[in-house]
């Protein structure tokens, strides 16, 4: 590694000999270029500690952990939003990056490019400590794993929409059987993946016909996959009100929602096998179900034969001996018919002649003849009854006309009376003095009205009312 000719040694030269007086700014710019061009890309492992963020940036001091050593370093916005390792106090991180010189003060300094948790111990700590956490609550216990249904009409899909995974379960699903995918579209990695996981596992829940879901992303490192190690989502897939698949990375890779989850699956085109059956197979089962289903009802149909005939073969002896009793019994049958038959039509010839008798002398005949006589009677007194009334009825009707004219000037007569007695009552009514404008003075304990000055004295209370109301008053002075 060749040297700057700043930092070649210089003889040394007596005070105004011609020496060469460097700025600060020179100084630091020099000692930058060199870190830069010697140290251009190194990896540095430590402990974070004085993490802090300024506009997007983060500026950290790194830790060695074995001797007393520090590194001051910074890694800009445009690096920070592409790392997926959180930068924390306490964290152990392994940084890619150059070395450098802040010019300002002159500090040295590492400028991170990328950053990764250190090694791949810490990872699979974090890991080991969860799943422990996970099983120790029964969270991991197979027997709660749950079976999935066989024919699923709807699937929900929590993924990235972008993915390959998502366009890998299409494929599987459309050729195997026609079911309906509701995607629920999350981040499948990076620091807010876990939140948008846990957020599309509860929206995708709001379907009340879904069957099953299917968590899945494609493959990648372990950094890649972390937000499936993540308590959230783990917790998440465990209280889902439907069976979970499992289909995180490629068949290696293991997370802890592959614990949590009812199945685990490979990769995400499994999870879809495993999910949707396939169309050939489900004939198969249904041809073979068919099959058995009629060699059962087959087996069951001779069974019942066998055994009705072994029932009947006593009786095939019977009839030799019941078919001569049936044929004498036939015989006696038709000839109690004809007996009968005989009997029957000269006892209906009899009553047919007693009837006869019996019209001639039926009560029934006088009672319908007496009743033709008793309503002739009846038409005839109504008839003699009608003319009386009918007279009384217009004597009535004259009566009325002749009382309603008498009584009408009567009327006209007793109402012009009561309209004069109420004028001259008006005219005398101590409200029409009021309001011509005197006034009436009451005793304000007795109510009655004040004739003369002498009905009071001084200090009493009196009540004045005048047309249009009352009012009260003191007595000051008689006068």
């Amino acid at each position: 590694m060749s040297e700057m000719p700043l930092f070649e040694r210089l003889e040394e030269r007596e005070p105004g000999d011609g020496e060469r007086v460097f700025r600060v700014s020179e100084i630091n710019r020099a000692v930058r270029l060199t870190l830069e061009d010697s140290w251009p890309s190194v990896l540095v492992e430590g402990e974070l500690s004085d993490v802090r963020r300024a506009k997007g940036h983060v500026y950290f001091t790194l830790n060695d952990e074995e001797e007393p050593a520090q590194l001051r370093g910074v890694m800009f916005q445009s690096d920070v939003r592409r790392t997926k390792t959180p930068l924390e106090d306490g964290a152990r991180v392994q940084f890619r990056g150059k070395l450098s010189l802040y010019l300002a003060r002159g500090q040295f300094q590492l400028i991170a490019r990328s950053a990764k948790p250190a090694g791949e111990g810490d990872l699979a700590a974090q890991f080991r400590r969860l799943r422990d956490q996970l099983d120790a609550e029964g969270l991991l216990d197979p027997d709660r794993r749950r079976p999935l249904p066989q024919l699923p009409r709807v699937v929900g899909v929590v993924t990235s929409r972008t993915g390959a995974a998502l366009r890998d379960i299409i494929r599987v699903a459309s050729e195997r059987c026609p079911v309906r995918l509701v995607v629920a579209d999350c981040r499948v990695q990076g620091e807010d993946a876990p939140q948008t996981i846990v957020s599309a596992l509860e929206l995708v829940q709001r379907l009340e016909d879904l069957d099953v879901v299917i968590v899945s992303r494609g493959g990648g490192s372990a950094e890649d996959l972390w937000a499936f190690n993540d308590e959230r989502v783990a917790r998440a897939i465990a209280a889902c009100r439907v069976p979970v698949v499992s289909g995180v990375g490629h068949e290696v890779d293991v997370t802890i929602a592959d614990l949590v989850a009812d199945v685990r699956a490979a990769t995400p085109s499994n999870a879809a096998e495993i999910v949707v059956p396939q169309h050939e197979a489900l004939v198969r089962d249904l041809l073979s179900l068919e099959r058995r289903l009629s060699q059962a009802l087959d087996n069951q149909v001779g069974g019942l034969r066998l055994r009705l005939e072994r029932l009947l073969r006593p009786l095939y002896g019977a009839r030799r001996v019941i078919s001569p009793i049936r044929r004498e019994l036939l015989a006696l049958q038709d000839q109690l018919g004809h007996a009968t038959r005989g009997d029957l039509r000269r006892r209906r010839h009899e009553l047919a002649e007693l009837r006869q008798r019996l019209g001639r002398h039926d009560p029934r005949s006088t009672l319908r003849r007496d009743r033709q006589e008793l309503g002739a009677v009846l038409a005839r007194l109504r008839d003699a009854g009608r003319l009386p009334i009918q007279q009384r009825r217009e004597q009535l009707v004259a009566l009325t006309v002749a009382l309603q004219g008498r009584g009408r000037p009567l009327v006209r007569e007793a109402r012009a009376s009561y309209a004069e007695a109420c004028a001259r009552l008006d005219a005398l009514s101590p409200l029409r003095v009021l309001e011509r404008g005197y006034a009436i003075a009451l005793h304000e304990e007795t109510g009655r009205a004040i004739r003369s000055a002498d009905e009071v004295k001084s200090g009493d209370r009196v009540r004045v009312r005048v047309s249009n109301g009352e009012f009260g008053a003191k007595v000051e002075s008689k006068i």
